[in-house]
């Protein structure tokens, strides 16, 4: 496991860009900014993808770390990764149908799932750093 240590960071890392890229596309399509919003959410596309990768390949052979807090730390934290790891799983079929209709330009279509993809997958990405810091640093 010594050689898998590093992949938590990283995971963390990728989440952090993840949800950095997502408020700069925001920001670009506030400004009508198209070309840019495209670019910068396919970069958190991908970003999200090797995350998901990487976390995968992680757990596969490093297992699973418990958390070790007890008493309110422990109500605070599994409450955090239940909703976490729930949206996670339920922001996937969101971001497919919601970059699909965007890079086919589907605006109308696009428009109406966008909005909830963008706070869900923000919410997952940001609560992902959080969860991490928690696990690997805060409450050890």
């Amino acid at each position: 496991m010594q050689t898998l240590s590093y992949f938590p960071a990283i995971n963390a890392t990728l989440n952090g860009t993840a949800a950095v890229l997502l408020v700069t596309a925001k920001r670009f399509i506030d400004k009508r900014q198209i070309e840019a919003h495209k670019r910068t959410m396919v970069a958190a596309f991908s970003t999200s993808v090797v995350f998901l990768l990487c976390y995968l390949y992680y757990h596969a052979h490093a297992g699973v770390l418990h958390f070790a807090g007890l008493g309110w730390r422990r109500g605070v934290y599994f409450t955090l990764l239940t909703s976490h790891t729930l949206l996670a799983v339920v922001i996937v079929p969101l971001i497919l149908m919601s970059l699909s209709r965007g890079l086919k330009r589907q605006d109308t279509r696009h428009v109406k799932i966008a909005p909830l993809t963008y706070w869900l997958w923000l919410y997952v990405s940001v609560t992902g750093v959080v969860i991490y810091y928690l696990l690997y640093h805060l409450w050890r």
